[in-house]
């Protein structure tokens, strides 16, 4: 199963780890979506910056 993962809120004024995690999900400013395959670590990501993000599944 496939996730789109979409950036909604800035990163600015955030945490480093969580500035981090979006950057390594490919995720630089909102508005910014990417399409990737479901597992234990992208959830761990999400997890991490959730209030960051909306999930949809592909």
């Amino acid at each position: 199963m496939n996730v789109k993962v979409t950036l909604v809120k800035s990163l600015i004024g955030r945490k480093e780890n969580q500035i981090k995690t979006a950057n390594t999900l490919g995720l630089k400013k909102p508005g910014d979506a990417i399409v990737l395959a479901d597992g234990a670590t992208l959830q761990g990501k999400i997890k991490v910056i959730s209030h960051l993000v909306k999930v949809e599944n592909v």
